[in-house]
Parts: C-alpha cells; sequence; structure tokens
C-alpha cells in the first residue's frame, strides 16, 4: 500500500530563502507536499486541511491565531509568543553575538557598542549575548536603544531622525569602535550615517551586522560583514522536528538552538587595530596561511620577534598566545567546512593545515567539546 504523503504549510510572517530552501530539502527527501506560503502576499488560508505546519509566527496576530486554531503539529521557528506551547528551533543568538565578539577582539578593538532601532526578542538576546561574551574577556559594552533615545520619533521624521541621532553617537564614541547591530538593515544604517559624517569605516567604526541577508553585499561601496546565523540548517532541522510530530512525537519543551556558522568578514570590519607591529603582522599571516601547515616557527620569522617575545606580546594584546590563535582560526575552519560542504574528515583536516587526521580530531574535540564528526551531526 502506498505511504500517504505528508502536507505541510509554510506559514511564514517572516520569510527568507535560505530558511525555505533548507525546509525544501528535508521535504524532497520525505517525500512531503509542501503547500505555498500563503502569508508571503499576507492572505491566510482559513479552513486549511494537512498534516502539519512550519510557521514563523512574528507580527500578525491573525497568523498566529490561524496556526493556534488549525490544531496541528507545529512548529515555530520564532519566540515572539512564547505563550503559544509550539516546539520551537531558533537561531542561537548568544552563539551569533559571541562570534562577533571574537572578531572584533581579535582585531584588537577595546571599545564596544550594540545598537538595536526596536523592540524584539532576538534584538534583545543578541545584545545581551555580545555583552556578556565582552565581559568574560574583561571589556565593557554599551547599548545603543534607537526607542530609548531623546531623538526617537515615528512617521515620516523618523528616518532622518534615526541618521542623524546616530552620527551623533558615533562621532562621540571612544575610537577605534566595533559595532554590532541587531541586523543588517541596521548595520547598513550605522553604515550610513558614520560616512554622513566623515567617520572612516573601518577604521574609526568597524561593523558587523547580523544574518548576512543584504542583497549583493560585495557591490556595495563598503561591503558589510555579518553573521550568517546558518538560517538553512534552521529550516531544514525544523522540517525534521515536524516530521517527528507528525509521527507521534512529543512537543520538545526547550527550543532547539542553532549554532551559527561564522562571521563573513567584508571590508566593513577587516582591520586591525592592534599597534604592536610584530603581533599584526603574525595575526595576518595566520589568517593568510593557518590553512597552510605553518607552525610557531613560522610566526617568530614573520614578526622578526623571538619566540618569547612574541609570545608575551600575543598574551598582552590578545588575551591569547600564537598557538592558540593559530588552532582557533583552523578550527574555525574546519567547522564550516563540516557544516556546509560534503567532505570527508581526513580532507578537512588537511586543508585546515593540520598534518595527520589525529592531530585534527584532538584539537577539535578539545576546542569544540565532540568530534568532528558529532559537530557535523549536530549542524545538519
Amino acid at each position: 500500500m502506498a505511504k500517504k504523503q505528508k502536507r505541510v504549510l509554510l506559514a511564514l510572517g517572516w520569510y527568507d530563502y535560505r530558511l525555505h530552501k533548507g525546509i525544501e530539502k528535508y521535504a524532497q527527501e520525505h517525500g512531503w507536499h509542501l503547500y505555498a506560503d500563503y502569508t508571503r502576499e499576507k492572505v491566510i488560508p482559513w479552513g486549511w486541511q494537512g498534516d502539519g505546519i512550519l510557521a514563523w509566527l512574528g507580527a500578525g496576530d491573525d497568523l498566529a491565531e490561524f496556526v493556534s486554531a488549525a490544531k496541528l503539529p507545529t512548529v515555530d521557528f520564532s519566540f515572539r509568543r512564547p505563550q503559544l506551547k509550539f516546539s520551537r528551533v531558533l537561531e542561537d543568538h548568544a552563539h551569533a553575538a559571541k562570534l562577533a565578539a571574537e572578531h572584533f577582539i581579535t582585531r584588537g578593538f577595546t571599545n564596544f557598542c550594540f545598537y538595536s532601532d526596536a523592540n524584539n526578542w532576538s534584538y534583545e538576546e543578541r545584545g545581551l549575548g555580545f555583552i556578556k561574551a565582552l565581559s568574560a574577556e574583561g571589556h565593557n559594552c554599551s547599548w545603543l536603544r534607537w526607542l530609548e533615545s531623546p531623538a526617537y520619533a515615528t512617521g515620516k521624521q523618523e528616518w532622518q531622525r534615526k541618521r542623524k541621532w546616530l552620527a551623533t553617537q558615533m562621532k562621540a564614541a571612544g575610537k577605534p569602535l566595533a559595532v554590532f547591530a541587531a541586523n543588517d538593515q541596521q548595520a547598513l544604517d550605522v553604515l550610513e550615517s558614520c560616512e554622513s559624517v566623515g567617520i572612516k569605516i573601518p577604521e574609526e567604526v568597524a561593523i558587523v551586522g547580523t544574518e548576512s541577508y543584504l542583497l549583493a553585499p560585495d557591490a556595495m561601496r563598503t561591503p558589510i560583514s555579518s553573521v550568517d546565523t546558518n538560517l538553512e540548517v534552521l529550516g531544514y532541522r525544523g522540517a525534521e522536528l515536524l516530521d517527528q510530530l507528525m509521527h507521534g512525537g512529543k512537543p520538545s519543551v526547550e527550543p532547539v538552538r542553532i549554532p551559527a556558522a561564522g562571521v563573513v568578514v567584508r571590508k566593513s570590519s577587516d582591520i586591525l587595530t592592534i599597534k604592536h607591529q610584530g603581533v599584526a603582522r603574525s595575526l595576518r599571516h595566520i589568517w593568510e596561511h593557518g590553512h597552510e601547515p605553518i607552525c610557531i616557527k613560522d610566526l617568530v620569522g614573520v614578526s622578526a620577534m623571538s619566540r618569547r617575545g612574541l609570545h608575551k606580546a600575543f598574551l598582552e594584546h590578545l588575551g591569547r598566545t600564537p598557538g592558540q590563535e593559530l588552532q582557533r582560526v583552523r578550527i574555525e575552519r574546519a567547522k564550516k567546512f563540516l557544516t556546509k560542504t560534503d567532505q570527508k574528515v581526513e580532507t578537512i583536516a588537511l586543508d585546515c593545515g593540520y598534518q595527520s587526521i589525529n592531530s585534527f580530531c584532538v584539537a577539535f574535540k578539545r576546542a569544540v567539546g565532540m568530534s568532528a564528526k558529532k559537530f557535523r551531526e549536530k549542524m545538519r
């Protein structure tokens, strides 16, 4: 007897093609029939009948009312309505914020700011995560909230008043300044506000956004760096969880969190503010050649310093040794390969500068807390 095809509705109040792509991949693998995302046109299919719903219940109470009334297995990609007891698969905003903090700290920044322009649960998690990650490394961070500023306005005046207020805040801040924005659009707000008053990007203000969704960012005069929040994996994992629910699984109490994939580095933050020339040269060498079988001896030569002197300078300016930074860069590269490709672990080890699979496996497990195989399974 033919297996009944599962009918799944996409009820996404917020849309990103990468999320859809992850859902589509799972649907193809398991023979689902996906119903069109009616809500992209703000059309709610009252009376729809099927087997399950994948929802992003952001703005719009009518969509939330429809999904609740359907009484079907549901996975929500948003935490905007925690009172609705749906299973959830969410971005790990704290992890994304930690990656942004590490990106700035590695480049020698000591002045930090988080910027948000609205009350949003995801912005709050990113801001708190950024502050926590910086605090763990001994740094303070200010939080610029447009909604709480004296200049706040809505309507036709909002765009100009916001840009003027942002420019004033950026001028007054200590330099060089590292700004983590709640999303890419807000990162663009910061960038254009700085440019309007002659603040140099990234020399005076470096900027990182979140979600990596700007169209054709590399065509911009100053392309904006952004944290890739792994939306394709988010969609795939949400579909997988819904499949379990449709087969009688119990709803999960705690949300499933999907770690970010990494920082996509572009011109807006690609700068070293470390004034120590030996450390700066060594860092650049690590970033450009870390995937090759280089060692500490190579860094000593590049820096024109003694091994002991380089070790001490790294600790003073970065809080970690040259070896630890080389290991960090290699592990981050390996994570991206494990998440984004189907390459064998042995191939990834060589592509990340390790001379043996054993040394890679030991280093990866020590750094991440699990094997490379387990990490790939978790991310997928």
